[in-house]
């Protein structure tokens, strides 16, 4: 069973916005504590914003202000709304569980123009 897949990244100008979707398997989803991650080319995967199964958000400084996490669990769905994005945001995005723990997924990605 595919526990991941995440979808919603492109191309988008600086001060734009765009969500990302991760759709993640039922059983996990009820577990766990589900996270996104961004990876820049030679770097590892960085989290970027992470939900509690009861839905408490925690934000990497780098980009509270402007990043807002939120599951549903009727979807099983963990959406990544990101707004006011900067060219540093650029890179791929990835969920997983919080201290990731399952094979990772193809990620979506993000580039923010200048």
């Amino acid at each position: 069973q595919v526990q991941l897949v995440e979808s919603g990244g492109g191309v988008v100008q600086a001060g734009g916005s765009l969500r990302l979707s991760c759709r993640v398997a039922q059983v996990t989803f009820r577990q766990y504590d589900i996270g996104w991650y961004r990876q820049t080319p030679g770097k590892e995967h960085a989290l970027v914003a992470r939900v509690g199964t009861y839905g408490a958000a925690y934000y990497a400084d780098f980009v509270k202000g402007r990043f807002s996490i939120f599951r549903e669990s009727a979807s099983s769905m963990v959406w990544l709304h990101m707004s006011n994005l900067e060219p540093e945001d650029s890179g791929t995005y990835y969920c997983n569980t919080y201290r990731p723990s399952l094979p990772w997924g193809q990620g979506t990605q993000v580039i923010v123009s200048s």
